[in-house]
C-alpha cells in the first residue's frame, strides 16, 4: 500500500527553496553511495528552479556523483530549443551547466524543432519510447524515478496534466501531448501519472497563498481526474514541500514541525 503524504512546511519560499535543495542533495548522495547511480525527474516553475538555483551554489553540490545521475523532466512547454519559456533552458541555466553531468544521461523533452518536428503527439511518443529503453527490465515501462519534482498550480494541476483533461484517463502511456493547455503556452509534452506513481519519491513544491486550497485537495483523497496533483504519489514516501502561506488550510496535525 502507497504511504500517505507527509507535508513539511518552511517559513517562506526563500527557506523552503533552500531546504529542498538540501533534502535533494543528500537523497542522491545517498542513493548513489548505495547504488552507483541515481534518477531524477524535474520540473520547472519559480520554486522548482529555485530549488536548482541553491544546489548549484551548495558548498555540499559536489557530494553529487553528476557525471551518473540520470536526469529527465515531468512537463515541457513545446516550443524551440532554448526558448526561456522551456523547462530545459530554466534547468540548464540554474544548474545543469554548472555541473559535470553526462550529456547521453540527460533527457530533455521534444522540442518543436527537434527532430519530430512540429508534432507533440510524435514527440510524445519518441519520449516514451525513451523511457522505455531506460528502463528496469521488470516489465515495467519507465525508469523508478528515485525522486520526481513537480510543482503544483492553484487548480491543483501537477505536471501538464489539468483538471478535466484526457491525459487523466490514460493508463498506459507513460508521455502524452497536451494541446489546448489552459495556460499558456498551450501545447505541451508531459509525463503521465502512471509514470509518476513509479517514482520512488514524489516530492510536490507549492509556495504563496494562491496554492493553499490546491494543496488541501491534492494532499487529500479527491478524484485525480478533478485533482490531479491527488494522483501523484510516489511509491515509497510523497512529500508537500511547503511554504506557511501554502500549507496554510491544512489541518493542524497534517504537516511536520517547520525546519527553521
Amino acid at each position: 500500500m502507497t504511504p500517505p503524504p507527509c507535508a513539511v512546511v518552511h517559513p517562506d519560499a526563500d527557506l523552503l527553496a533552500k531546504a529542498t535543495a538540501a533534502r535533494l542533495l543528500t537523497r542522491l548522495v545517498d542513493t548513489q553511495a548505495a547504488r552507483g547511480t541515481a534518477t531524477i525527474a524535474l520540473t520547472g516553475g519559480s520554486i522548482g528552479t529555485a530549488v536548482l538555483g541553491e544546489l548549484a551554489t551548495s558548498p555540499a553540490r559536489d557530494a553529487v556523483d553528476w557525471p551518473h545521475l540520470d536526469i529527465w523532466w515531468g512537463d515541457e512547454r513545446f516550443l524551440p530549443t532554448g526558448s526561456p519559456d522551456r523547462n530545459e533552458t530554466g534547468a540548464r541555466s540554474a544548474l545543469l551547466d554548472h555541473v559535470n553531468v553526462d550529456p547521453a544521461r540527460v533527457h530533455p523533452m521534444p522540442a518543436s524543432d527537434g527532430p519530430d518536428g512540429d508534432d507533440p503527439e510524435a514527440g510524445a511518443a519518441r519520449y516514451a519510447r525513451e523511457l522505455l529503453a531506460a528502463a528496469p527490465k521488470d516489465h515495467t515501462s519507465v525508469p523508478s524515478f528515485d525522486v520526481c519534482l513537480l510543482g503544483i498550480g492553484p487548480d491543483a494541476h501537477v505536471a501538464s496534466l489539468f483538471p478535466e483533461r484526457s491525459a487523466l484517463y490514460e493508463d498506459e502511456r507513460t508521455a502524452v501531448s497536451v494541446r489546448g493547455a489552459p495556460k499558456p503556452p498551450a501545447t505541451r509534452v508531459t509525463l503521465t501519472l502512471a509514470a509518476i506513481r513509479r517514482a520512488r519519491e514524489v516530492w510536490l513544491l507549492a509556495s504563496g497563498e494562491g496554492k493553499a486550497d490546491a494543496v488541501r485537495l491534492a494532499r487529500g483523497e479527491a478524484n485525480p481526474v478533478r485533482v490531479p496533483g491527488a494522483g501523484a504519489r510516489g511509491h515509497t514516501r510523497t512529500l508537500f514541500l511547503l511554504d506557511r502561506a501554502a500549507a496554510h488550510r491544512l489541518p493542524r496535525d497534517a504537516a511536520a514541525p517547520e525546519v527553521p
